[in-house]
């Protein structure tokens, strides 16, 4: 695996890996820090071993898996199926300490389905928080049009994720869930919002949407189980690409040492996001 570091006031914030080995099948993020060090993300858990720290993972893309382990087939449930794709990094647009533009290829048996513009930067807030804003667009190289599912749609309620996907830490407890305007896991799971926050030990994330497009998507949260949250491109419909069509998202994630109260996540985020 090949990396790329990120940095932010001068210390390293996060480590790119994107040269996917063939059982991780995309690039990720891991480890993200704090500007203080404290790590925020989580790689290979026991629990979830294809969570890949803070990357884009879709578990249904015209039918193949491009998030790991097994696909949700409805009526049978998880179910191990040999079609697995990836996404194989093309080259970079650009690429220095504070960020880089990517182009990728999401591929399986042997057909590019999806061609991927993929766009991280890095911005120091204050003397403990930064900002990551990656965005991404999806352009359908086909002649036909596809779809994107997620196991929600294929039939498992709740489980409406793929997208922007972030695995945070597992610690001794489970981390504070709330949003602009609502507390707690089942409160913020499955709505759209401007944001939403994760706040562990000794560390906040917050998540935010910074296209209307992103906003209207659900978020997918997950705090008792596991910690992990993403922004679902496919909640509870599939979402249709027509041939030669792109679909573009944009997340803005602040990483924060210590715990953030409602009022001040939502100043950092207003820093970052002016759409």
């Amino acid at each position: 695996m090949t990396t790329a570091l990120l940095s932010c006031a001068g210390r390293t914030v996060g480590r790119y890996s994107y040269l996917p080995s063939a059982r991780d099948g995309r690039p990720f993020l891991h480890p993200v820090t704090t500007l203080a060090g404290t790590p925020v993300t989580e790689e290979r858990p026991g629990d979830h071993i294809h969570h890949l720290g803070a990357s884009i993972a879709v578990p249904d893309v015209a039918g193949y898996n491009f998030w790991g382990g097994r696909t949700f087939v409805r009526d049978q449930g998880p179910t191990e199926l040999d079609n697995h794709g990836v996404q194989r990094h093309l080259g970079w647009k650009l690429r220095d300490q504070d960020g880089f533009v990517e182009e990728l290829s999401w591929e399986a048996d042997g057909t590019e389905l999806l061609r991927e513009h993929r766009t991280v930067a890095v911005t120091g807030l204050s003397d403990t928080a930064w900002a990551l804003d990656l965005s991404f667009s999806l352009t359908n190289r086909g002649t036909t049009g596809l779809s994107i599912g997620s196991p929600a749609t294929n039939g498992r309620p709740g489980a409406g994720y793929g997208g922007f996907f972030w695995r945070a830490p597992k610690g001794p407890t489970a981390p504070v869930v709330f949003g602009a305007e609502a507390d707690g896991e089942e409160a913020v799971h499955g709505r759209a919002a401007d944001w939403v926050a994760l706040a562990g030990n000794g560390w906040t994330l917050v998540f935010a949407g910074a296209t209307e497009e992103t906003r209207n998507d659900p978020w997918f949260v997950r705090s008792t189980e596991y910690p992990g949250v993403g922004s679902s491109l496919a909640a509870d419909r599939r979402l249709v690409v027509a041939a030669g069509a792109t679909v573009v998202r944009r997340v803005v994630t602040v990483v924060a040492d210590g715990t953030l109260d409602r009022d001040t996540a939502d100043a950092h985020v207003r820093k970052v996001v002016t759409a």
